[in-house]
């Protein structure tokens, strides 16, 4: 056994899902790698070679295992299709605001022994233990994610979070998540508070003083414990794993991780820290540049990201060890040319390198969950929750 990565082309996506007719029809015709290809010159030989272009275009002879994967989780999520990449089956997530569940919270919040409070006349979020705010969250699609934000100096991280798990288990949004930086206090955090939308209440994080040196967050999903998940059962089985990119913020580990999002810079990291890791080590990684080109619908800068990691597996993949493996996949995709901004719902490829892989085709997998249940098998620890693997499929014997 040697080094296992995960390296995920976010928003990677290669054909719109079956079901989008239903559950997300703006996204009927998306096709993330089709529509660039046919917008701006695309040249990404190594993919191509490992079996991309079989998956897409039935042609040539893959020099690595290959297949594609649909998604369970419901939508299409970066942080929701980490989750299911780690062995997990998201629940259904609803759509919640402040101002409707605010009340249900506040009386959870005091039966568990806290204190909450509305700490301002009109605004639906909550104050609690006059340490932490529960509100809408602002960034994302309304509704989609409670924010727990709290001040380090007067609770521990290890409190706040246990707040956020209060809140947690009595709301069905996709996410809540916790966060906070000793960088920052509530007097700030308050200041910083405000109605985005009617009725949507929260506090705008990027003024709020709690990103950067300090930072600490944990993403709670709906349905999802990450004590199940191959990165903790990787890690608590004895396993060193590092977390580049956004994985280091959408993945629950406790070693190394870097949310680094350059793509020249995650790359650079990664090609640094494998040289120097352990033999055993596992690498989650992330090229998030590719997502947000998308978000940004901007083909020609999706192109040139692709084009990197191309560039970047070309030399990259000369330098693995015989016995380690390297799994490419995405996790959604994120179609530049479909007419809106938004991640799309659509099949991810899946490319499996090594010197001990089989270029066999493992199919259309009903989930990005039996990733998971591959690298556990590869490491042969306890499968994750949900999953199938398809290591025996691919192993050469």
């Amino acid at each position: 056994m040697g080094k296992l990565t995960l390296l995920v082309l976010d928003g990677f996506g290669i054909g719109a899902m079956s079901d989008c007719e239903t559950l997300k029809p703006e996204d009927i015709n998306a096709n993330t790698y089709k529509h660039i290809r046919e917008e701006v010159s695309l040249n990404i030989p190594v993919l191509y070679s490992l079996g991309l272009g079989k998956l897409t275009d039935d042609v040539g002879e893959p020099s690595a295992a290959y297949g594609r994967s649909n998604l369970a989780h419901y939508g299409a999520d970066t942080f929701m299709g980490h989750q299911e990449l780690m062995g997990s089956k998201p629940g259904i997530p609803t759509k919640r605001l402040m101002k409707d569940i605010g009340p249900s919270i506040k009386t959870a919040l005091e039966e568990a022994g806290y204190k909450a409070e509305y700490p301002i006349l009109g605004a639906a979020l909550l104050l609690v233990e006059g340490a932490v705010i529960v509100g809408d969250n602002l960034e994302s699609q309304l509704g989609n994610i409670i924010n727990v934000v709290g001040d380090m100096n007067l609770l521990s991280f290890a409190e706040i979070v246990k707040i956020g798990k209060v809140v947690r288990a009595n709301v069905d949004t996709s996410r809540v998540i916790v966060f906070g930086n000793k960088k920052t206090n509530i007097e700030v955090i308050l200041s910083v508070v405000k109605e985005n939308h009617p009725g949507q209440w929260g506090v705008d994080s990027p003024k709020a003083n709690v990103y950067g040196e300090g930072y600490h967050v944990v993403h709670l999903g709906h349905g999802v414990e990450f004590e199940n998940q191959f990165a903790h059962m990787a890690e608590q089985a004895g396993f060193p794993v590092y977390r580049i990119g956004k994985t280091a913020d959408v993945i629950q580990a406790d070693g190394f991780s870097d949310p680094v999002v350059e793509t020249k810079d995650v790359l650079a990291t990664y090609k640094r820290k494998y040289r120097e890791s352990e033999n055993n080590a596992v690498f989650l990684v992330n090229v998030q540049e590719t997502d947000l080109a998308g978000h940004k619908e901007d083909s020609l800068w999706y192109k040139e990201v692709l084009e990197e990691a191309d560039r970047f597996l070309a030399s990259f993949i000369q330098e693995i060890d015989p016995e380690d493996v390297l799994i490419i996949t995405a996790d959604h995709g994120n179609d530049p040319t479909v007419g809106h901004s938004n991640h799309t719902r659509e099949q991810t490829p899946i490319l499996i390198v090594g010197k001990q892989i089989e270029p066999v085709s493992i199919g259309v997998r009903s989930t990005m969950a039996d990733i998971a249940a591959t690298m556990a098998e590869y490491l042969g620890i306890d499968a994750p929750e949900y999953g199938t693997s398809f290591l025996r499929d691919i192993r050469k014997i």
